[in-house]
Parts: C-alpha cells; structure tokens; sequence
C-alpha cells in the first residue's frame, strides 16, 4: 500500500510538471483608447480608480496577470474567469457596444454591485486592494445609475 502511494505520489508530480509546458495566453489585446468606457462615459477620478482597482483586471484588455497565473492548472481557472468577465462586459471595447447593449451592460453594473456578485470573492481573496468599502461600492453604484440613465435617454 506505501509503495502504491508513492507511484501515485509520483504520477501526480509528473502530470503537475508536464501541465507547465501548457501555458494559457495572456497576451492583451490592443484596443483602440477611443472605444474604452472611461474615454465614452465621463466619470470622477474616484470612480476610474475604483473601475482600475475592482473591475479592470478581468473586464478590460488591460489585464495584469499575477505570478500565480503562470503555474498550472491554476493559470487555466484563471484565464476562464479573465475570459468570462470579459465577454460579460469589456471596458475596453464599450464603444463597440450598440447603444441598447451598451445601456444594458452599465444597468448590469450597478445590479452585480448591489447583489454583491462583483468584485467575486475569489478575486478580491488574493486581490484584497479590490475589496470596496460599502461606500465605494455606493460610489461605483450611483455612476452606473446615471451613465445607465443618461444612456437610455440617448436611444429613446
């Protein structure tokens, strides 16, 4: 039983080793600045630092991957989290959005902060400069609610 336990031991180790010559690809995509939200929607200095801070890690092509994001199979988890947030709302391409879309994605905003579901506690656990306050979170909710209002009135 102790000599099965080391082989598996071993197995283990050995698939772990081989899963490092698959890296993920963290190569940001170049954006044209004219597109991003912050150059299309007037915002604080308060509020595009907290959209740095909390959001543009994995809702933008600004993402800066951290060391833990080369090691395998944590690098894989990673990338699918930076790629589902980005094709739920991407700062970085805002401006391609179609107005109603547009509009859609900063009610969407203010309604993920209110419920609690962003900034994802997985993300702020090793990213603790994330974790907003109760009133940074009424600060980023508040400027949603009127981008989302002044943009609805744009389509009507």
């Amino acid at each position: 039983m102790k000599n099965q336990l080391k082989w598996v031991g071993f197995g283990l180790l050995a698939v772990l080793v081989i899963l490092q010559f698959f890296q993920t690809d963290k190569t940001n995509k170049e954006t044209d600045p004219n597109m991003e939200l912050l150059s299309l929607v007037p915002a604080s200095a308060e509020v595009a630092d907290l959209l740095e801070r909390a959001c543009q890690d994995c809702h933008s092509n600004k993402t800066k991957y951290p060391w833990y994001s080369y090691i395998a199979p944590v690098s894989f988890w990673v990338k699918h989290h930076i790629d589902d947030g980005k094709k739920h709302f991407n700062m970085s391409a805002f401006g391609t959005y179609p107005a109603k879309k547009a509009a859609h994605k900063l009610e969407e905003g203010f309604e993920v902060i209110e419920s609690g579901e962003m900034p994802m506690d997985s993300y702020t656990w090793m990213h603790p400069e994330a974790k907003l306050t109760d009133a940074e979170k009424k600060v980023l909710i508040n400027w949603f609610k009127a981008s989302y209002a002044a943009a609805e009135a744009k389509i009507e």
